[in-house]
């Protein structure tokens, strides 16, 4: 009995990926689809994200609706803290509240370390989904130290990370002891989801692109290191964040085996900036899928392109799908990939 071959995915994040190219989209379990939408009346975010079977439905959806090459596990990156106690909520329109931000050293005190009790409910709905995905991986993901201790210092999602970088330059101390907690949280979050049967993980800094290259690589990068450090090489690990054009290299630093790259930076270039030891993730400009049919088929293809020149190169969008996408369109996008994209792929290492 021979093995079955390694699924597309995790054979481009570990550089052993020929022509294949598999595809997969971020934000993919959502408000794109008409079934996400009817599943979601009257069940708050967090509490969709505490339950096993309407989480295993939601990762599902688009797995069978387009046929993409992963799953990615339907949470919220403020989950864990929800989690562990911390009083917030996601409201409408808004996003992460926090009703105590973290301004001070007694602040920190309700970050507490996360254990896998806390969370029992992902491991439960981990294990129902791998087992209806069969050879199709499963990516899980949590939110990078950065990103999580700037909703708790500003206390929501905010335009220009004002008290956060405040708190970065003017009292370093008690900075690094928050993000020293966020570090172990976000490890240990995703430490349950591998160890119930994701197969990759993603870090998610979506705040990252507010910092300077100086201010990232001494305050940023070392928790960032530290979670993919203590996740070890269990499962091919993928770094993303939005804006780090100017910090791809440092992202690369981080330890991770694939850099996320948004849509404002061509994968070839981005390539040479992270260096020949990753792949790549990305990178189709989210808009472009309100373009007509015919513009937006040409653009997959730059990206596929662009993406040949790097050591490996998983397709997706530079940021999540938008709500008001048709699912029509992705659907295709993925049509097209599998049909061309070997061919695409070979000709641009011609």
């Amino acid at each position: 009995m021979t093995d079955a071959p390694m699924p597309a995915l995790l054979a481009a994040a570990t550089r052993q990926q020929g022509t294949q190219l598999p595809v997969w989209f971020m934000r993919q379990a959502g408000r794109s689809l008409p079934e996400y939408r009817e599943l979601r009346v009257g069940t708050r975010m967090l509490d969709a994200c505490a339950d096993p079977g309407m989480i295993h439905e939601i990762t599902m959806q688009p797995v069978r609706r387009h046929k993409v090459d992963a799953a990615i596990f339907f949470s919220d990156i403020v989950l864990p803290l929800k989690a562990i106690g911390v009083d917030l909520d996601i409201v409408a329109g808004t996003g992460p509240v926090i009703a105590h931000p973290v301004r001070t050293r007694a602040d920190l005190d309700q970050l507490v370390p996360l254990e896998p009790g806390h969370v029992g409910f992902v491991t439960q709905a981990i294990r129902s989904i791998v087992d209806e995905l069969g050879q199709t991986p499963l990516i899980g993901f949590a939110g990078a130290p950065f990103t999580l201790a700037s909703y708790l210092v500003e206390g929501g999602p905010s335009k220009d990370h004002a008290l956060t970088k405040s708190m970065m330059a003017g009292d370093p101390e008690l900075w690094d002891q928050l993000c020293r907690r966020l570090a172990q949280i976000s490890g240990a979050f995703l430490r349950v989801q591998i160890d119930a049967g994701a197969r990759a993980v993603q870090l998610f800094d979506s705040w990252a692109g507010a910092l300077a290259e100086r201010d990232y690589r001494e305050r940023v990068l070392p928790h960032s290191t530290s979670v993919f450090e203590s996740l070890g090489a269990a499962v091919p690990t993928i770094h993303f964040g939005v804006g780090t054009a100017e910090l791809l290299g440092a992202m690369a630093e981080a330890g991770s085996d694939v850099v996320g790259v948004d849509w404002r930076t061509p994968l070839d270039l981005a390539s040479a900036r992270i260096g020949a030891d990753k792949a790549v993730q990305g990178n189709l400009d989210p808009a472009l899928l309100l373009a007509p049919w015919e513009v937006l088929a040409e653009r997959v293809r730059d990206v596929i392109r662009a993406g040949a020149q790097a050591p490996g190169h998983i397709f997706n969008l530079g940021h999540g799908v938008p709500p008001s996408t048709d699912p029509d369109v992705l659907t295709r996008i993925v049509e097209l990939i599998h049909t061309e994209g070997p061919g695409l792929r070979a000709a641009a290492d011609c």
